[in-house]
């Protein structure tokens, strides 16, 4: 059995799903929340949909942290970090630092209920805020996934 192969399909399974993710709640679900037209109903719909996708994107991001590491270890690729034309490299980890710390410590500890308090104040201002950031996120795993795919088979920028 061939575990090198086995670790890069499933770093590439977790990506697909944690950014398949993101991409929907970005494009789909907070397009669809926003028009809804009363507040209440609002938040308790995204609350319900965010908190079914938490675990995923978890579980997900964990997999990919994991797989990253094993076959950054396993094929010694830690001379990428010293080379600027592997950037890539370094916006995969950004990315996925990024999406833990709000996963695992900030989502927890408070942005959850500043959410819910926003919400219940200025929901208008509040849904926008969260679309913005989520395109922002979006945009970034993004192009780290284009840059991700592009440099592991050799093209370099």
């Amino acid at each position: 059995m061939n575990e090198d192969a086995i670790a890069r399909a499933l770093h590439v399974l977790g990506v697909v799903l944690w950014i398949g993710g993101v991409a929907f709640v970005t494009t789909v679900l907070l397009p669809a929340v926003r028009r809804m037209k009363d507040p209440e109903e609002r938040v308790a719909f995204f609350e319900a949909i965010e908190g079914r996708f938490a675990w995923q994107a978890r579980a997900t991001t964990l997999l990919v942290g994991a797989t990253g590491f094993y076959l950054t270890d396993v094929w010694d690729l830690w001379y990428r970090f010293l080379d600027p034309s592997f950037w890539w490299m370094h916006a995969m980890v950004a990315v996925w630092v990024v999406f833990s710390v709000m996963l695992f410590v900030a989502e927890p500890l408070f942005l959850h209920r500043w959410f819910l308090r926003s919400a219940e104040m200025r929901p208008e201002a509040t849904f926008r805020l969260i679309q913005r950031m989520h395109w922002v996120l979006l945009a970034i795993s993004l192009v780290t996934v284009v840059g991700a795919t592009a440099g592991s088979h050799g093209l370099m920028f």
